[in-house]
């Protein structure tokens, strides 16, 4: 894949874009943006554009992704209670990394939710990309209920899902929303620094 597919296809997506998806990628964009720097904008921005891509995956049959947008929709809400009450010896939620209980739930919410949605989306959908939009589904599933608990391990899960998630897109004609993930992966490994950075300052308080 060279440069210049790259371009030819940024240009065909700019050109078969619907306002729908730009409105869906400007938002989802600015909440991954609010999502780096701990405001709590993350959530208002980020429920506009998961409430789009709920009906966009449905047009183009991305079952399991338009399932984790409604799954986006309904964490955001619990993130932003979350986020706006801390403990009550804590001005805000702090960043923290997870311990090993953590680290076994998010396992085992992956390991669960994978094979599940691979055989809902064979058996049941008409589905032409049932592992691959299944992996990002899940991996999406953790990612965001770690976000909620603002562990720095969200960002691992973010960038694999946003990796996957460009080919995935691409292939499915969404060159524009393809390209939006290929940004997010660079947003997520920025945001992976910044939130190490800001634990790191918790720890020391």
């Amino acid at each position: 894949m060279d440069f210049q597919f790259l371009l030819d296809g940024f240009a065909e997506g700019l050109q078969n874009m619907t306002w729908l998806e730009a409105v869906a990628v400007f938002f989802g964009i600015a909440s991954v943006f609010y999502s780096m720097r701990e405001h709590i904008w993350v959530y208002p921005t980020g429920i506009v554009s998961t409430l789009i891509y709920v009906w966009i995956c449905f047009e183009y049959k991305l079952y399991a992704d338009m399932g984790i947008n409604a799954y986006y929709f309904s964490m955001s809400i619990y993130g932003w209670y979350v986020w706006t009450h801390p403990k009550e010896n804590q001005e805000v939620l702090p960043v923290t990394w997870l311990d090993g209980k953590g680290w076994m739930i998010s396992a085992a919410l992956f390991a669960a939710s994978y094979p599940t949605l691979v055989f809902v989306l064979s058996k049941f959908t008409d589905s032409d990309v049932p592992y691959w939009d299944s992996f990002t589904t899940a991996s999406a599933f953790v990612g965001m209920w770690l976000m909620a608990k603002k562990k720095v391990e969200n960002w691992i899960f973010w960038i694999i899902t946003d990796l996957v998630s460009v080919p995935l897109y691409f292939y499915k004609g969404l060159v524009l929303t393809s390209f939006q993930f290929l940004f997010f992966t660079v947003l997520a490994t920025m945001g992976l620094f910044a939130w190490i950075k800001s634990a790191k300052t918790y720890a020391k308080a």
